[in-house]
């Protein structure tokens, strides 16, 4: 069976089925989209020679997502990364090339071949590796922000690789003078397909590419938000996303006919609007194409392995991929040291961006198209960046189960030396434990504060806030900090697996003194408790029930009804949560604990009459300091 729809079908198909599957299993959607692939393509052959164009579509979800990445850098941000974007992406790619061609002329090949070989593998995906750190949530990390500079510049690089790749195909004896000559400045076959600027010179071809950034900016400036406004107005959600795309398909267009990188385009575009107040819109409006896009880029790649090529000399073909990885991977580490990024940013930096990426698809092509690499070790080399694309996210895997937990209970820095004692230990001082240090410290309590980020430990000493450095799970620190002699200990971090081993650690060695704890959710309060936890609360517990109160009375009710029923939600739930415990204790996973379903569902039920009943009572001592409501009490407007 043949046809868009049957193809639009499979692919489909093949994203639904796989991805949950893989996900479940911990290897991630992009993996599962890769063998989504495989499986309808070489495998099962449902899908053939149509996949390379529905790839060039799919492709465009690169585009898609670079705007959006750009539309969460404001240009300001932009130009603080600017030493990384130019500096460890720029050694990057030059460095690398450069010892794969090195590597190539040892070998007797070409050195404009070897040279070619380097650019194609110095470039990363970005695809892959911009969504798999976001789905982990690394982005935000030392790590992904020094990957993220990287992968932009290899974009920004591209340019300068396309026109630069004519001059590298071996000149032939009668061929010598054009040659020559194109290096002397004739840059009409770098351009290529680029209409607008076919045949310029080099001098007019950068006025073109200078107009067309200044009018992608100066457009993204002040033509975009007077056009979203007025569409805004009308209230059409449809015609706000297709004028969302609009500016995409637009900005890659011009691009595209200036020679330059679409993605870089968008990109820029992103960044230019990433202070409009319809940032929240467009990117609302975008993720949803960007997302599907991506998936079958994903799925392209997969159904394109050629398996009997591979299998013909799968041993050889898998050690060029380890060897190009590998050698990339050696490249990035000494970079990172370099450029000084911590031991565990280090080796996300290096294995993330260890493989080929999708740009090196389209720079073999045109290699080939200027005679620089012959079609028969163009179609292995294809097989190496696609192997190395399929392998990344079991690098990722490789990075969250072996190195990243390795380096968290390693060595690492040196602890800082602590110099006092105090009544209270806090362990973690992020956004939760910051609060409870701030307010013991204000009634005058001495307390000890642990953190395991240095970055953290020195910006809250900026701000005239004590803070020890330390990773608080190790017991000669802990004991360091006095916890014999407290009186009590408050662990406040993140990670909820080690909050449980240090509430248990405790509570054995150190029996005496009171532990309060940060609980994720109920599950979490619940080992916590089970561990030895004297106190767990809930960190958005209190926060979400102050909002409903608040929603309480922005809705008109009196404030003491508001506060009578709080207090009576806060006392039924702490009851409900001490009957559920035991239920739970029986079984953790409440998917399949039956008994606790129907507790859980009885506490839920009984809440309204719960409320309902204390509205009744009369008033007890704690609220001697509230009237009851006027008689004909409504809200005054603001």
């Amino acid at each position: 069976m043949e046809g868009m729809l049957f193809h639009a079908f499979v692919y489909l198909a093949a994203a639904v089925l796989a991805v949950p599957v893989a996900h479940r299993l911990g290897l991630g959607s992009v993996l599962g989209y890769l063998i989504a692939g495989i499986l309808i393509g070489p495998v099962l052959g449902l899908v053939g020679a149509e996949t390379k164009d529905i790839q060039q579509v799919a492709e465009f979800g690169v585009v898609l997502m670079l705007f959006l990445v750009g539309l969460e850098l404001e240009p300001k941000l932009l130009w603080q990364m600017r030493g990384r974007l130019l500096g460890l992406g720029g050694l990057q790619v030059g460095l690398t090339a450069l010892a794969i061609a090195a590597l190539a002329f040892s070998l007797g090949l070409y050195w404009g071949l070897g040279l070619a070989v380097g650019l194609v593998f110095a470039m990363s995906s970005t695809a892959i590796v911009i969504q798999t750190l976001s789905e982990k949530g690394l982005t935000k990390t030392e790590g992904g922000r020094a990957s993220f500079a990287v992968l932009l510049f290899q974009d920004i690089s591209v340019i300068a690789v396309l026109a630069l790749i004519p001059f590298l195909a071996q000149p032939e004896p009668l061929a010598l003078a054009a040659w020559l000559s194109a290096a002397a400045g004739d840059n009409s076959a770098a351009q290529g397909a680029a209409g607008l600027v076919a045949g310029l010179p080099n001098w007019g071809y950068a006025l073109v590419v200078l107009g067309a950034v200044a009018t992608v900016v100066l457009g993204g400036h002040y033509l975009s938000r007077p056009l979203f406004r007025y569409i805004a107005e009308s209230r059409l959600r449809e015609v706000f996303t297709a004028s969302a795309l609009l500016l995409v398909v637009g900005t890659a267009l011009l691009m595209t006919l200036v020679g330059l990188s679409p993605a870089l385009g968008t990109f820029l575009a992103g960044v230019i609007l990433a202070t409009s107040e319809f940032r929240h819109e467009l990117r609302s409006d975008i993720e949803p194409f960007k997302g599907i896009l991506m998936g079958i880029f994903f799925i392209t790649v997969g159904a394109g392995i050629d398996l009997p090529l591979l299998f013909g000399d799968f041993a050889t073909l898998l050690g060029l991929t380890l060897g190009v990885m590998g050698l990339k991977a050696l490249v990035l580490l000494a970079l990172a040291r370099l450029f000084r990024l911590r031991a565990g940013d280090r080796w996300l930096f290096a294995l993330s961006l260890a493989q080929a990426g999708e740009f090196g698809f389209v720079l073999l092509g045109f290699c080939v198209q200027n005679g620089v690499v012959p079609t028969g070790l163009a179609r292995t080399l294809s097989l190496v960046v696609a192997l190395s694309m399929l392998l990344t996210p079991a690098l990722f895997i490789l990075y969250d189960r072996l190195i990243a937990p390795r380096l968290r209970n390693g060595k690492g820095p040196a602890p800082d030396t602590i110099e006092e004692e105090g009544t209270v230990v806090i362990a973690g001082i992020g956004r939760f434990g910051q609060i409870v240090n701030r307010l013991l410290v204000a009634a005058g309590i001495e307390t000890v504060v642990l953190d395991h980020r240095a970055d953290q430990i020195d910006l809250l000493r900026k701000l005239g806030i004590k803070s020890y450095y330390g990773d608080a799970s190790r017991p000669d620190l802990l004991h360091a900090a006095g916890l014999a002699r407290a009186r009590l200990f408050i662990v406040a971090i993140d990670d909820r697996d080690r909050a449980v081993e240090m509430v248990d650690y405790c509570r054995r060695t150190y029996p005496q003194v009171r532990i309060l704890a940060r609980a994720y959710d109920v599950g979490h309060l619940y080992l916590l408790k089970q561990a030895g936890a004297d106190l767990a609360v809930r960190e958005v517990f209190d926060t979400s029930l102050g909002l409903g109160a608040a929603a309480l009375r922005e809705l008109g009710m009196h404030p003491y009804k508001v506060e009578r029923m709080t207090r009576a939600f806060r006392r039924h739930e702490a009851a409900g949560l001490a009957g559920m415990y035991d239920l739970w204790d029986q079984d953790p996973d409440i998917a399949r604990n039956l008994a606790l379903q129907a507790r859980i569902r009885e506490h839920v039920g009984t809440l309204q009459d719960a409320l309902n009943s204390d509205r009744m009572q009369l008033h007890d001592r704690t609220e001697r300091g509230w009237t009851p409501p006027s008689r004909g009490f409504s809200r005054e407007p603001d």
